[in-house]
């Protein structure tokens, strides 16, 4: 597949459901939303891998969006969204993050929505339609 064909050079999904990230991965791929995914099954892992990126000062490796859960042991999505507020303004402005989650909690809505770099707020699963909207986007 060509380059030009992908939205997006690469994605990241952050949910500590190792099945819920697979049939997100599916979805992507048959959007031909990105060219690359990357899954974390943590949110530690997952600003980890964002800070070593910021020290390597290779933007390429940045995702220009991230799936965000919310309920996940050890770091849930909002403490990612803190830890996500101290990177530098660069990796901010690259990285469009999009909660994806089972929460039909209006806090957990109105909560993601006081986040700047929060664009969009998803009941999991990703459907066909969700993903036909972010390549519009």
């Amino acid at each position: 597949m060509a380059t030009d064909q992908f939205k997006y050079n690469s994605v990241m999904l952050i949910d500590d459901n190792e099945i819920d990230n697979l049939i997100n991965q599916k979805m992507i791929e048959s959007a031909s939303l990105s060219k690359h995914i990357f899954s974390h099954t943590g949110a530690k892992s997952a600003i980890e891998f964002l800070r070593n990126v910021e020290k390597v000062k290779d933007s390429t490796m940045l995702p220009d969006m991230i799936f965000l859960d919310i309920d996940m042991p050890l770091m849930d999505g909002f403490q990612f969204l803190e830890e996500f507020e101290k990177l530098t303004e660069k990796t901010k402005k690259h990285c469009r993050i999009v909660m994806l989650t089972s929460s039909i909690n209006p806090q957990d809505v109105n909560r993601a929505k006081k986040y700047p770099y929060v664009q969009l707020y998803l009941n999991k699963p990703l459907t066909s339609d969700n993903l036909e909207n972010l390549k519009k986007a």
